[in-house]
């Protein structure tokens, strides 16, 4: 298992979801853990179950919010980008609230966090985005989503070239559906504007897998882990895709 006994994580979405199971894992591991989020309730729940946790509460789509997250949290050696958000429905009626609410919480929150982790950062630090199959392929009904996603990938590519001297690394994983509150939303989405049980809807989500369900949160934190592992120091600028086979 991986020890990152000395080291301090600091996890944005860190209330629910892959974000606490991050939270979960890291800890786990020896890590300091500094969970981030908008509601302090679900934040305070995850960090009083696990040893060298706390919670930080914060917008990462504000610049000055970000800024006194890292200030609040101290140096950290490992920053994961989590915080997110999905919204579907058709182009056509997506108006430009729609669709900067998705830029900006999905690519800018990551820009924002990226930027102030990296500058923060006093030697090797590993610096992760959890991004989503919809930065390598399009999806229909979620366009903002899937091109901030891809946006998301970019920015990855090209920070891990302006760091690739340093001993820092990084890089964004990229499930597929996750089996997490934020998909049972989406079940409940597709349910209420199809007509289809939650069952089916479900089934329907599980079927874009080859594997025919959906990605557990506990391999995005192993991904995630091994990526600060001994063995993993080339792994640079990879949107490494959790998806069981998906084109």
């Amino acid at each position: 298992m991986t020890d990152l006994s000395g080291n301090r994580v600091l996890i944005t979405g860190g209330g629910s979801g892959a974000g606490s199971d991050l939270a979960r894992g890291f800890a786990g591991a020896g890590a300091e853990v500094v969970i981030v989020g908008r509601r302090m309730e679900p934040l305070a729940a995850v960090a009083a179950g696990l040893p060298r946790t706390r919670a930080v509460m914060g917008d990462v789509t504000d610049e000055a919010d970000v800024a006194r997250i890292f200030r609040e949290s101290g140096p950290c050696d490992i920053v994961i980008a989590n915080a997110g958000a999905a919204e579907s429905g058709p182009f056509g009626r997506t108006s430009l609230a729609d669709w900067q609410a998705m830029i900006a919480v999905n690519l800018t929150g990551v820009f924002l966090t990226f930027r102030d982790g990296l500058n923060q950062m006093q030697g090797w630090g590993r610096l992760i985005a959890v991004a989503s199959t919809a930065g390598l392929k399009g999806y229909a009904r979620v366009a903002p989503y899937t091109a901030a996603k891809h946006g998301v990938v970019g920015l990855t590519r090209a920070l891990a070239l302006e760091v690739a001297r340093k001993p820092i690394t990084v890089n964004a994983i990229c499930p597929g559906y996750l089996d997490t509150p934020m998909t049972d939303r989406s079940v409940a989405v597709i349910a209420e504007k199809t007509g289809r049980s939650l069952v089916e809807a479900r089934a329907a989500l599980e079927a874009t897998s080859p594997q025919r369900r959906l990605i557990q949160p506990m391999e995005v934190t192993a991904t995630a882990l091994w990526l600060c592992a001994p063995g993993a120091e080339g792994v640079n600028g990879q949107a490494i895709a959790i998806s069981g086979g998906e084109g």
